[in-house]
This record gives C-alpha cells, sequence and structure tokens, in this order.
C-alpha cells in the first residue's frame, strides 16, 4: 500500500530526484521548500513520514524537527533526516532530537527507499505491501486480497483498511478515535461511531471463514485484533 511521504528539501534537484523515486515506488508525494510549508500541510494532515533536509531557509529542519516532537499530535511521526552534515556530531543531534533515521548527502536513490521502507515497517506497517498473516487470516496488500483457508473473503476499500492496520497491531486496543486518525486520516471529520458500523461489516465478512472472533471488542475502550 502507499505511503503519503512529505519531502522538505530546498533543492530543486534533489527533491526532483526523490520525488521521482518516491512515485515509482507507489507512494503519494507531499513536496515542501521550507520549514512553514512543511508545518502547514502537517496541520491540514499527516503524512506517513517526513523527508527532512537539515539545511533549509528560515527554520533548519533540526528545529522543524523539534517542534514536530514537541506537540502530541505530531509526537511519533516518522522523520528521516537527509543532509550533507556527516559528522558524527551531526548524526548524534539529529538522532537525539528524535530522527529515526539520518541519510546523508550524496545519497543513493536505492538505499534511501530501502531506509524509507524500513522506517515505515516500524512505524506504519499498514502503509507497506507486506503481507501479513494472523489466526489463519492472509492480507496482501499488494493484490488486495484477503483469504483465509483457500476461501477468499470480499471487502470494501475502507473495511479492508481496517483490517490490515489491526492486523499490523494486533493485541493493541485501539479508541475509535484512534482508528479514526490510522484509518480515514486525522483530516477526515466523522462521527466514531463510523467505526463500529465498519467494525461490524468486517465481522459480517468474516463471518463465514469463522474468523470474525478475531476482532473482539473491549468494553469502554475500543477493539482489539487478537488471535489468542
Amino acid at each position: 500500500m502507499s505511503a503519503t511521504i512529505l519531502v522538505v528539501e530546498d533543492e530543486p534537484t534533489i527533491q526532483s530526484l526523490i520525488e521521482v523515486n518516491l512515485r515509482r515506488a507507489g507512494h503519494v508525494v507531499q513536496l515542501a521548500s521550507d520549514a512553514e510549508s512543511a508545518r502547514r500541510m502537517v496541520q491540514e494532515a499527516l503524512p506517513d513520514l517526513v523527508l527532512l533536509d537539515w539545511m533549509l531557509p528560515g527554520m533548519s529542519g533540526i528545529d522543524f524537527a523539534r517542534q514536530l516532537r514537541g506537540d502530541a499530535r505530531t509526537r511519533s511521526l516518522p522523520i528521516i533526516m537527509l543532509t550533507a552534515r556527516a559528522e558524527e556530531r551531526d548524526k548524534v543531534d539529529g538522532l537525539e532530537v528524535g530522527a529515526d533515521d539520518y541519510v546523508t548527502k550524496p545519497f543513493s536513490p536505492r538505499e534511501l527507499m530501502a531506509r524509507i521502507k524500513a522506517v515505515l515497517r516500524r512505524h506504519a506497517p499498514q502503509a507497506t505491501d507486506d503481507a501479513v498473516e494472523l489466526g489463519g487470516l492472509s492480507l496482501d496488500p499488494a493484490t488486495h486480497r484477503v483469504t483465509a483457508g483457500g476461501m477468499e473473503i470480499g471487502l470494501g476499500p475502507t473495511e479492508f483498511r481496517l483490517l490490515h492496520y489491526l492486523m499490523t497491531h494486533p493485541e493493541r486496543v485501539h479508541g475509535r478515535s484512534q482508528l479514526l486518525d490510522q484509518v480515514w486520516g486525522d483530516h477526515v471529520f466523522v462521527e466514531e461511531r463510523t467505526v463500529d458500523v465498519h467494525i461490524r461489516r468486517l465481522r459480517a465478512a468474516l463471518e463465514p471463514s469463522g474468523l470474525d472472533g478475531l476482532v473482539q471488542t473491549v468494553r469502554g475502550s475500543g477493539y482489539r485484533m487478537s488471535a489468542g
């Protein structure tokens, strides 16, 4: 599945190179040339990952990263620093401010794509094309298929995204507001009870396979996917 990646880079040639490679990998790309533009874009809707240059006009990338980490809404947003500053002290500063990875220029586009995939796999596995299995249920984002015991299960797009998120975060309890942010997007304003409607649809689709019990209700808290 595609991830939405915000590229904050003021050098047009590098920005274009990154954009081409990200789009080729199937990702949705947002572009910003300075931290202020990036900040406005993040306020409108959270991306899945920020690829952030250190040296930017106005606010530096390191200060913008510090700002993101200081806000509860963006505290866990994955950040990869991209910079020509290759000294060990610079790398330490970048990681200490909360960056998840640190890539130095000049860089290999292939290596950068691999680093992005690795960070997404850790922080947002639902944004990758990795197949996932749980309790006899198999989901393949690349083919958009869900199967159980060789039987294909038909799901609508929202139920598919909901199931993918739950399967990639097993055993955790997710509140309705959290599911809305992660599955619908934090820029989409819908009633929390909408989650209940789609959970019912998901269970109904899973029922013929006998695996509807994998989706559990945790009274007063939300929902959990559990094979136990």
